[in-house]
């Protein structure tokens, strides 16, 4: 199985798009995975040097799109709206995915899956694969109830990021371990970041007393990785996802943080490069 390793453009946002492109490949990632400001240059300037990048340097270069909405007081039909017309702004820059904050935790269990059904369509008119992300705040924020969504809409494509549900349920999941295990088939796509039961993000997940967790969470991983491989994926995508404040802790008064997030991104990509053990 061939695994993809994607840079976030999160913590890169003070970076025109040539220069966070050119970070990106000169540090060799597969691709990068970016919630888009709004900026029109911004885009343009992404679209183009996008196109130049797999012109000249690497014609599989994979551009993940996320779908992240700011929080707002809407009706249901208000949401509904506004998800499809981002999504619909998204598949037009033709993106191989996109990586989807879908519904509202609170939302009734019929509303998010009038929503779900909203991107599946979108997803097939458009021909580009719509991955809804496990998150706090989404559909998918609990991994139970994620469960009964599953069983509505079985082919559905999960982004994993389990840190989330570590927070929700306060818990380092090790009592719903044969809940986890059903929902990797439906994985295509690991945030790899570190979290534990009181936060989605450790200050540095290399740090001796976390130790525990990285490897539980590189466990999760693996298992993801050779589930997929036995169901003939040929490629699955790691996207290193530690993030800058307020998910990195920072020193009080003078907010230093307490790791540098770009280069721990880069020293997780190694990481698994050389310790994930179904690694192709």
């Amino acid at each position: 199985m061939n695994i993809k390793y994607i840079c976030t453009y999160w913590g890169c946002e003070n970076q025109s798009a040539k220069e966070f492109l050119s970070n990106v490949v000169d540090n060799d990632y597969d691709g990068v995975e970016i919630n888009f400001p709004n900026d029109d240059n911004f885009i343009a300037e992404f679209i183009d040097e996008l196109e130049n990048i797999r012109n000249t340097t690497n014609n599989e270069f994979i551009f993940v799109a996320q779908q992240v909405l700011p929080n707002k007081n809407e009706t249901v039909n208000e949401y509904a709206k506004r998800i499809s017309e981002r999504l619909e702004f998204l598949t037009s820059l033709k993106p191989n995915y996109i990586n989807s904050h879908t519904g509202k935790d609170y939302y009734e269990f019929s509303d998010n899956c009038k929503i779900i059904e909203l991107t599946e369509q979108i997803s097939r008119s458009s021909e580009i694969p719509i991955w809804h992300e496990i998150h706090r705040g989404r559909f998918s924020f609990h991994l139970k109830t994620l469960l009964k969504y599953l069983d509505i809409y079985p082919k559905l494509k999960l982004i994993a990021d389990f840190s989330h549900f570590c927070v929700v349920s306060e818990s380092y999941l090790q009592d719903q371990e044969d809940l986890l295990t059903k929902i990797y088939p439906n994985i295509k796509h690991i945030h790899a970041r570190i979290g534990f039961e009181q936060s989605p993000q450790v200050n540095n997940p290399f740090a001796p007393e976390w130790n525990s967790y990285l490897t539980q969470y590189s466990n999760w991983w693996e298992e993801i990785i050779s589930i997929q491989k036995k169901r003939k994926l040929d490629t699955i995508t790691i996207t290193p996802e530690f993030g800058p404040f307020p998910y990195m802790p920072q020193e009080p008064f003078t907010k230093k943080p307490h790791s540098n997030q770009w280069e721990i991104n880069l020293q997780m990509k190694h990481y698994l490069q050389q310790n994930l053990k179904t690694n192709g």
